[in-house]
């Protein structure tokens, strides 16, 4: 080789004064895959997410709940256990799901128009769809 620029060819490459090295796992980052499309798979998820449509009561399943309310009011004060079923509406999508709860009735707000669990849960009474306990089978 008789280049212009031999005698730099084999030197020691110079180490900075101001700021360290850079280390590989640094250097490697630099030149990761640029996310273009940064929110597209939580869009895609979120268009794939099922919703569930709200079932109508005939007259027959209103009375009926109906009459389980009014039986509820009357045993109130026992806080009594109850399984129910509610409606709840998704705040992204068309539709929402059934919920199924467990416990005990704290208090009924009539005119709210809420029923209210001992654990804090507030169950709109227009999106109740079934309720069941053991105060109904007797």
């Amino acid at each position: 080789m008789s280049g212009r620029y031999d005698d730099m060819l084999f030197l020691p490459h110079p180490d900075p004064k101001t700021h360290p090295r850079m280390s590989p796992q640094d250097r490697a980052a630099q030149f990761s895959p640029f996310a273009a499309l940064t929110g597209h798979s939580a869009v895609l998820r979120e268009a794939a997410r099922q919703t569930q449509e709200r079932l109508q009561l005939d007259e027959y399943q209103e009375d009926a709940l109906s009459r389980k309310l009014s039986l509820l009011l009357e045993h109130l004060e026992e806080e009594p256990e109850v399984q129910l079923s509610y409606f709840k509406e998704d705040a992204r999508k068309a539709g929402g799901e059934y919920v199924k709860r467990e416990g005990r009735v704290k208090k009924i707000d009539l005119y709210g128009r809420v029923l209210v669990m001992e654990d804090g849960t507030k169950v709109p009474l227009d999106d109740l769809f079934r309720l069941d306990g053991a105060l109904f089978t007797e």
